[in-house]
């Protein structure tokens, strides 16, 4: 604000608003007197009157009445006046009076009401008797009076006051412009003149003012002037001389600059051509390494001696120690070159780390470590997010730990960090109790190709690109990838997971128990949190384990170290003393357990165990004692299973289905074929099934869209184990298909052993299937031996025999079938050629593939994969002369159609 804008409202406001106050308590005075005044006239005019009145209401003289009515009314210039008797008649009423409602009763002494516009007076009127001389009441006045003549004295004071005042501004205003004009314009002459000198005007002189205040800024002013001259001359003739030596600098940061573009642009190039080097050599590689590694599995098929087969799994491991290497330095460039793209799609946390934790079972088990997850109960589901890397990167912490830690335990907890609107943040942590790493290992961890010591991918393997490409992923993911360790004494990488949660929504419990009673005997505190935590959410009853009280179910773990000598009979002796049903916990694989009776029934559970098989177990165990079903989340949206185990079997080519019922149907085992996913679905909206082997490929849904329509059916379906068995897995698509919803892969043909395995694995049973060697047929001849030949035989009935799980007539019966469909398989192969249709030949391709691998036709099988796997990785200009190879082993199997009868 200006020195001159300050004046003025000094000299005009102060005396305005002074003015203006005094006008204010003036108007506010006056207005109160003058209402008193109307109250105490119009009071008195009616205590004088109202002797009268009450003499004339008692004489009941209305004339009398009205007369005294009419003079009080007209004199004192009322809106209205009203008397009444003392039953509350109106006797008397003159003017336009308000809508005021009657009191109930005489008033008691005069009341005056005040409103916006009128004054009500209410008097009571007493009359006396000449005899007692005692006053009585004979009713009341009510007189109302009109304010608004009030209200205009008052707008015309104010508007007098006002008319002042503007009147006082005006000349307050007049006097106040002449001083600030003549204080302020000196100063503002000052003002201008420092303003040029800002500017760089420095030839500029003030003429001196009378005042001695101002006269002394004018020669300052002046002074100042002058030296700004000086000063303008030196600094020109500085400014020219750092010009000078400016210029000269400058050059020769240019010429460095130059060099410094073309040094960064040469690296970035070559820094972008090594990363695409690095992508195409290792697809490249793992296109020749699919080739052996499927070499190496024909070649399993056919007659080995035992050192032979010994070299063959030596070549086979290393190629799957390659394959993995390879694989790391795929992902490895294709972050480094910016081509990764994450996915969006639910993800389920538990069933994610549940499929972890099998994944790393067997390597637990052969180190005897307890392997034991986390999940929070904070934690919703589903959440949104890419659930392929997510796994790649707990797979790999995971698979660290255990590396790295010889005994102890692995611990995976997954927490909530942050919920607000739509987006959740997980705190994901991993910790081992392993060999621990010191501050200077921890520095270098994530860098490519390093890890902590150099003697580690000797001792323990891998690449040390790990934990480079995962903490680049988390990055991707919008989180942050830790490590807090210590040498000696283990370690805990934590990574911070941001996710959506469009549809999230707290986790159901999986059982709803009637709060059984169950005692906990496990020593391992992890473990034992776990169990006890999930009981007590099902609705489970706690007992110590010095409790004397008799439990429902007996939870018992047994490491592996307790399972012999007096530890394991001193549990046997537990087992045996508790009555009612048991539910063990081993630490170990179902080939080194040693016998353990439960001599009041029970199960036992291999660690580490997944939430959804401890639920199936503690509802089943407990159902049994019980004698009826427990009420359950998973198990209420179907009716319960039959007796015995009810398989699945969804593939669209007939002889497969057929071979796998044949190999898996028995007394215990029911299957059902469903030749399509349609099928498949109609049959699970009716039915519940124990596991699901589903072919991938397939026309209309193929197995990995059948296998998602089935997860959402229910939440049983959600849970049921869906295996894939396929002729052919592409590197990176297994990932794939277990993040989709299935729970392994099997690959064709498919081996007795791991079937057995596989069945114990997913429903616990160990004898549905006879084992490998009671299959093969007694007194079955060997087929006659084929001449020595640069290829592989044309039928090899003992291989086939062996395929169909020892069963020669049904291998007969499947070379027949396979070989009625080559000609039209051949047919519809040209014409996809032809059409150049990469996709339907390789669909044409991929169903011989599988209907060949349980054929023994080895010639057929080995070509038709090789085809597959170069239709894969290559065009169709590539594959041509391995289809003209495959039509002749084709012919050639047709042609030994006549000799099978023979064999």
């Amino acid at each position: 604000m200006s020195l001159n804008t300050r004046l003025l409202l000094a000299l005009l406001g102060i005396p305005l608003l002074v003015y203006g106050v005094m006008a204010a308590l003036f108007v506010v005075q006056e207005e109160a007197k003058s209402h008193d005044r109307l109250e105490e006239r119009l009071e008195m005019a009616g205590t004088l009157l109202a002797p009268s009145l009450g003499a004339a209401i008692a004489d009941t003289d209305l004339e009398t009445l009205e007369s005294l009515a009419q003079h009080f009314f007209e004199g004192k210039g009322l809106r209205s006046i009203a008397i009444f008797d003392e039953q509350g008649n109106r006797l008397v009423a003159l003017g336009r009076g308000s809508a005021t409602p009657l009191p109930s009763r005489i008033p008691g002494a005069t009341t005056l009401d005040a409103s916006d516009d009128t004054l009500l007076m209410q008097m009571p009127l007493y009359a006396s008797t000449a005899s007692a001389q005692i006053d009585f009441t004979t009713g009341w006045l009510e007189a109302e009076a009109d304010l608004r003549p009030l209200t205009l004295e008052r707008y015309r004071l104010i508007a007098s006051l006002g008319l002042g005042g503007m009147l006082l501004g005006l000349l307050l205003f007049l006097f106040a412009y002449a001083l600030s004009r003549h204080a302020t314009r000196p100063i503002e002459e000052a003002n201008q003149a420092l303003y040029r000198l800002s500017r760089g005007d420095y030839h500029l002189y003030l003429s001196p003012s009378s005042a001695t205040e101002l006269r002394q800024l004018t020669l300052h002013i002046n002074a100042l002037a002058e030296d700004f001259q000086r000063a303008q001359h030196d600094l020109q003739l500085q400014i020219e001389q750092a010009t000078s030596d400016l210029q000269e600098s400058m050059e020769t940061i240019e010429e460095q600059n130059i060099k410094l573009d073309m040094a960064h642009r040469s690296a970035l190039r070559a820094n972008a051509v090594k990363s695409e080097f690095m992508a195409n050599m290792s697809h490249e590689i793992r296109t020749p390494l699919n080739g052996i590694i499927g070499f190496c599995r024909l070649l399993g098929r056919s007659t080995l001696d035992e050192r032979q087969r010994d070299w063959l799994q030596h070549v086979h491991k290393a190629c799957d120690n390659l394959l993995m290497l390879v694989n790391d330095v795929l992902d490895f460039s294709k972050l480094e070159a910016n081509r990764l793209t994450l996915e969006e799609a639910d993800v389920d946390i538990v069933a994610l780390v549940d499929e972890v934790l099998g994944l790393h079972a067997p390597e637990a088990q052969r180190k005897q470590l307890q392997l034991v997850a986390m999940v929070y109960d904070d934690v919703p589901t589903p959440l949104s997010g890419d659930p392929l890397r997510i796994h790649q990167v707990l797979n790999n912490l995971v698979s660290n730990a255990l590396k790295f830690t010889h005994r102890g335990e692995v611990v995976i907890r997954v927490m909530l960090d942050a919920y607000e609107g739509q987006h959740v943040v997980l705190d994901i942590s991993v910790s081992d109790s392993g060999i621990g790493m010191s501050d200077e290992q921890q520095q270098k961890l994530f860098s490519a190709f390093t890890q902590a010591e150099p003697s580690h991918s000797r001792q323990f393997g891998g690449s040390g690109l790990g934990l480079t490409i995962s903490r680049q992923l988390v990055q991707r993911m919008g989180g942050e990838i830790s490590v807090e360790s210590e040498l000696g004494k283990g370690a805990t990488f934590s990574f911070t997971l941001p996710l959506l949660a469009h549809n999230a929504n707290a986790r159901p419990s999986e059982l709803a128990l009637a709060h059984p009673s169950v005692r906990v005997i496990e020593a391992h505190r992890p473990t034992r949190m776990v169990v006890e935590h999930l009981l007590q959410r099902w609705g489970a009853t706690l007992l110590t384990p010095s409790s004397e009280d008799a439990a429902d179910l007996l939870v018992l773990g047994i490491d592996t170290s307790e399972a012999s000598g007096e530890s394991l009979e001193q549990w046997r002796e537990t087992l045996h003393d508790h009555a009612g049903p048991a539910l063990v916990l081993v630490n170990c694989s179902s080939f080194e357990l040693p016998a353990i009776a439960l001599p009041h029934g029970g199960e036992v559970i291999y660690k580490p165990f997944t939430r959804a098989k401890l639920a199936d177990a503690v509802s089943q165990l407990l159902s049994q004692k019980n004698g009826a079903t427990l009420p359950s989340v998973a198990t209420a949206a179907l009716p319960a299973p039959q007796s015995g185990i009810d398989l699945l079997i969804v593939d669209d080519n007939a002889p497969n289905r057929e071979l796998l019922k044949a190999m898996l149907e028995s007394q215990e085992v029911q299957v059902t074929l469903a030749e399509s996913g349609a099928q498949a679905l109609e049959y699970a909206r009716r039915q519940l099934f124990d596991l699901v082997l589903m072919d991938i490929r397939m026309p209309g849904m193929d197995g990995i869209q059948t296998t998602q329509a089935l997860r959402r059916l229910n939440k049983v379906w959600s849970r049921c184990p869906i295996v894939a068995v396929t002729a052919h897995v592409p590197s990176g698509e297994r990932e794939q298909w277990l993040a989709a919803g299935l729970d392994d892969v099997l690959v064709k043909p498919v081996d007795e052993a791991k079937l057995i395995a596989l069945l114990h694995r997913f429903l616990g049973l160990g004898a549905v299937l006879p084992p490998p060697s009671a299959l093969e047929p007694p007194g079955a001849k060997a087929p006659p031996a084929q001449p020595p030949s640069a290829r592989l035989p044309v039928i090899d009935l003992a291989l086939g025999t062996r395929l169909a799980g020892g069963r020669q007539d049904l291998a007969k019966e499947q070379l027949k079938r396979l070989i009625d469909t080559l000609q039209e398989s051949e047919i519809q192969m040209r014409r996809a050629f032809a059409a150049q249709n990469l996709g339907a030949l390789l669909d044409h391709v991929h169903a011989l593939n599988g209907a060949s691998r349980y054929c023994g036709a080895p010639e057929l099988a080995l070509t038709v994969e090789t085809l597959e796997t170069r239709l894969r990785t290559s065009d169709l200009a590539q594959a041509e002369a391995l289809l003209e190879e495959l039509y002749q082993a084709m012919a050639r199997l047709i042609a030994q159609r006549h000799t099978l009868d023979r064999l």
